[in-house]
């Protein structure tokens, strides 16, 4: 389930990206989660639909033709309309003096290609609470397991869930896509996080206590092992 919003319309997420296959990626992974989605393939363009329609964060690629992502940033925050605007920069340049350079030009946030999808989306949405848009994230739901993401709760069968840090954010990577089969790569990646080194068998240690938190002696188990593939939050059938 996608986040909840203030106001009565989808807060609107810019993408400046020339990269077809990216901007198709975000797109579809903005709006499965809820967001209003606008595109730029180039600076002038991002600086023009800026103006015509000001959006609730600009995800800015520094690399663009014709005006870069940090001429646009620049611009953007010469502007007093946008002086304010939640910018992230998204950029393949990874020296330590190129993140120090995006956030002097006025970028709010920094991450490098090639990133994981769940860890962009965590950080447009911190940033949109900041700047008060996401009042709240609501709830998750498998069959006849819940978790409240605000009160940070997970209960199956009216039974309360006691889970680790780690467990619970596996589980919600779980809830967010049920049925689909992740790697243990794809798992460390999205839960713990690229810049993290972890052993890929640790998130065999982790999925063995999720299972003993989530499944009771007489429910269904809802983590499906799917062997040399990885694992899925989809109850096996047999």
């Amino acid at each position: 389930m996608p986040d909840v919003f203030a106001g009565n319309g989808k807060p609107t997420i810019l993408v400046v990206e020339d990269e077809a296959p990216l901007l198709t990626l975000l797109r579809y992974n903005l709006e499965k989660q809820g967001f209003r989605v606008e595109e730029a393939a180039d600076g002038q363009e991002a600086l023009l639909r800026v103006s015509e329609t000001k959006p609730d964060l600009v995800l800015l690629d520094w690399m663009l033709p014709a005006l870069s992502g940090l001429e646009v940033c620049r611009q953007l925050r010469r502007r007093p309309a946008t002086r304010e605007l939640p910018i992230i920069m998204v950029t393949a340049r990874t020296e330590d003096q190129d993140a120090v350079r995006a956030l002097d030009t006025g970028a709010d946030d920094y991450i490098a290609k090639p990133f994981a999808m769940e860890g962009l989306l965590a950080r447009i949405r911190a940033l949109l609470r900041r700047s008060g848009t996401v009042v709240a994230k609501g709830t998750l739901a498998y069959r006849d397991l819940t978790m409240d993401q605000d009160a940070h709760r997970v209960t199956r069968n009216a039974r309360a869930l006691h889970l680790g840090p780690t467990e619970y954010r596996l589980l919600e990577f779980f809830l967010q896509h049920p049925g689909r089969v992740f790697t243990r790569e794809q798992l460390l990646d999205a839960v713990w996080g690229r810049d993290i080194h972890v052993e890929p068998r640790t998130v065999d240690v982790h999925i063995r206590r999720l299972r003993k938190a989530v499944n009771g002696t007489t429910e269904a188990d809802l983590i499906r092992t799917v062997r040399a593939a990885g694992y899925a939050l989809d109850a096996d059938p047999g």
